[in-house]
């Protein structure tokens, strides 16, 4: 019983993320999520009792995932640089293998739709990225940038290569755009 909870739970939150990534929040009803999930709208409605429940549980969802995969690894890297290196190539490599949920995510980390309270409970599972920058500073390798801003620019130029990958030519060598992006982001962070 449990599994065909999981199975339409996980068939919602798809559906929901292919529409609300095509579409929009406002473009995607409950009606559409319910059909393309192949499950009654009363049947979303139990999981999730609004829209605006559904998208902020898939926003956390999805950012968890992705705070998870970006960490991945990075304690084994010897260096300040070799981690946020790890951190980067993580990132980019989550983005263009999930170009759903990568779109997503670039949508709605702004959206009036997140609430205050999801975008705190999903930032406590970034505080890696908090430490890391601070070790940075710290230790002298990085200039003493605001961690926030720090993390924003890191992410924003992030999407720029995962954009540049995806849109460009397949014959492009895609692990030199990832580590060019690297350089620009490091020679922009590290103290001369």
């Amino acid at each position: 019983m449990k599994e065909q909870v999981k199975d339409k739970r996980t068939a919602i939150m798809e559906a929901a993320l292919k529409l609300f990534t095509e579409r929009g929040f406002h473009g995607t009803s409950t009606a559409q999520i319910s059909k393309e999930a192949g499950v009654a709208t009363g049947t979303l409605f139990n999981y999730f009792p609004t829209k605006e429940d559904l998208i902020n549980s898939l926003y956390s969802e999805v950012k968890g995932e992705l705070s998870r995969i970006m960490g991945k690894g990075i304690e084994t890297e010897s260096t300040f640089q070799d981690k946020l290196r790890k951190l980067w190539s993580n990132l980019i490599n989550w983005g263009m293998d999930n170009q759903e949920e990568f779109l997503f995510v670039g949508q709605f980390c702004s959206s009036p739709y997140i609430t205050k309270f999801t975008r705190e409970e999903v930032m406590k599972e970034y505080i890696f990225l908090h430490n890391l920058v601070d070790e940075g500073i710290k230790t002298g390798e990085i200039r003493d940038f605001s961690a926030d801003l720090t993390i924003a620019m890191f992410y924003q130029a992030s999407r720029a290569v995962v954009n540049l990958i995806l849109d460009s030519d397949p014959s492009q060598d895609e692990n030199k755009v990832l580590e060019d992006g690297f350089q620009i982001i490091w020679r922009g962070l590290a103290k001369k």
